[in-house]
């Protein structure tokens, strides 16, 4: 398993893009990747033939554990050696080992009589380490479960069967007592439900969102912005400049701008936590919260704070983009200061966001709504309101600080008007 990134330390099989026997070009990709941060592919460091994989599809390992086997151009078998986290040929010939064991053939469907899975060693039954979270998951006894895998290992079709059926017989297996301090059982089905496998990226966001709500004390404030100015801008320019730009110009720009020119107003926002020390950032990288069909990813915007209005459509657009085209890199994914989410887009008018991780706080901009309003000298009329949302960790930032940050980005999106520079 390759190291996918700085901080990341595991990484799970997505899929297999090439199966054992098939010839492999280097750095020809071998199998995709999911980690917290991307999905990738592994390239191969060398050519070769596979001659065995070592994961399975939907098994988590840690960054330098071996996932598949390559017999090296030229050596024939005996040169076979693990893949581990190199991304370059090596440099000298690689020690001969002893033959790869084929990795076993696709599990055939499980006979309606099927022994159940064989013992390993102390009793344990023969699987890999992702399927045992699975079943712990689950609360099924694997001992249960028929393998169909070499020596009767149970592999993750096998397990998933076993689950869809109900367990042995139709009915689940009867779960271990956990002790008081484990969490709460999972939901247990019934009849007439179906199941929806966990995607490597719905996992890990389940993970994240899981360490964002237990590391951080959550708090959140909401502001109510006019924004009938920066809707009569956005009108007047919008034709013009996607005529000229090629790229809609939505009110994400607006609202990034606002918030990033109040970041350097107060740069304790502009944070992290460390520990034993709050981690001021120098530069301002702001992630944008993007729906993609398997779930979210935060591409970062580098340097935001360097950017026109132009400029942020410009940028933002090409994130968001390429992320909904499963084209975002590692690189686009790290290094964030500070996140933006935008889920007015989908209708929201108020929302309580998580904070993403290790950052300091974030801002959901939410559906711009026209209201009747109190306007000066008491008159009622109908305006163009948005609340924004803003969670932050309060270990880092006090209700004030994060109150007084929402009045700033209030006050410039307010300020908005005709003469308001885009480039």
């Amino acid at each position: 398993m390759p190291q996918l990134g700085e901080s990341v330390t595991e990484g799970t099989i997505g899929h297999w893009l090439k199966k054992v026997g098939d010839h492999v070009e280097k750095y020809e990709p071998l199998c995709e990747v999911a980690t917290d941060k991307v999905n990738a592919e592994v390239p191969s460091p060398f050519g070769g033939t596979l001659t065995a994989l070592l994961a399975e599809e939907g098994q988590t390992l840690k960054v330098g554990e071996p996932i598949c086997e390559l017999a090296e151009k030229g050596l024939g078998v005996a040169g076979a050696e693990a893949v581990g986290p190199v991304v370059a040929a090596p440099a000298t010939p690689a020690p001969s080992a002893a033959p790869a064991t084929p990795a076993p053939r696709p599990a055939p469907a499980v006979p309606a009589l099927a022994q159940p899975a064989a013992a390993g060693p102390r009793g344990r039954v023969r699987t890999s380490p992702y399927v045992r979270r699975l079943a712990h998951e689950a609360g099924l006894d694997l001992a249960l479960v028929p393998g169909t895998g070499a020596d009767g290992r149970v592999t993750r079709g096998d397990f998933e069967r076993f689950q869809a059926a109900g367990g042995a017989g139709g009915s689940t297996a009867p779960q271990a007592s956990a002790p008081a301090s484990a969490a709460p059982p999972a939901a247990a089905p019934v009849a007439g439900d179906t199941f929806m496998a966990l995607t490597p990226m719905r996992r890990t966001i389940a993970e994240h969102m899981v360490r964002s709500k237990r590391e951080s004390p959550h708090a959140t404030a909401w502001f109510e912005v006019d924004m009938s100015r920066v809707v009569a801008l956005r009108k007047s320019l919008r034709a013009e400049f996607e005529a000229r730009e090629g790229v809609p110009l939505t009110y994400l720009p607006f609202v990034t701008k606002a918030a990033v020119e109040a970041l350097r107003e107060f740069p304790q926002i502009n944070a992290s936590w460390g520990g034993d020390k709050i981690i001021l950032h120098g530069a301002i990288h702001v992630g944008l919260a993007v729906a993609v069909p398997d779930g979210l990813v935060v591409p970062v915007l580098r340097n935001a704070d360097g950017y026109s209005i132009a400029g942020l459509a410009r940028a933002a657009n090409d994130l968001i983009s390429r992320a909904r085209a499963g084209r975002l890199t590692l690189a686009d994914l790290e290094g964030g200061t500070f996140t933006v989410n935008n889920p007015g887009s989908y209708g929201s008018v108020f929302s309580t966001p998580l904070i993403n991780q290790p950052q300091a706080a974030i801002l959901s901009m939410e559906s711009i709504v026209k209201r009747p309003v109190v306007v000066e000298g008491d008159a009622i009329a109908v305006r163009s309101m948005m609340f924004l949302s803003f969670s932050f960790d309060h270990r880092i930032l006090d209700g004030a600080t994060a109150n007084q940050y929402l009045a700033s980005v209030k006050r410039r999106l307010e300020a908005v008007g005709p003469e308001t520079q885009v480039y």
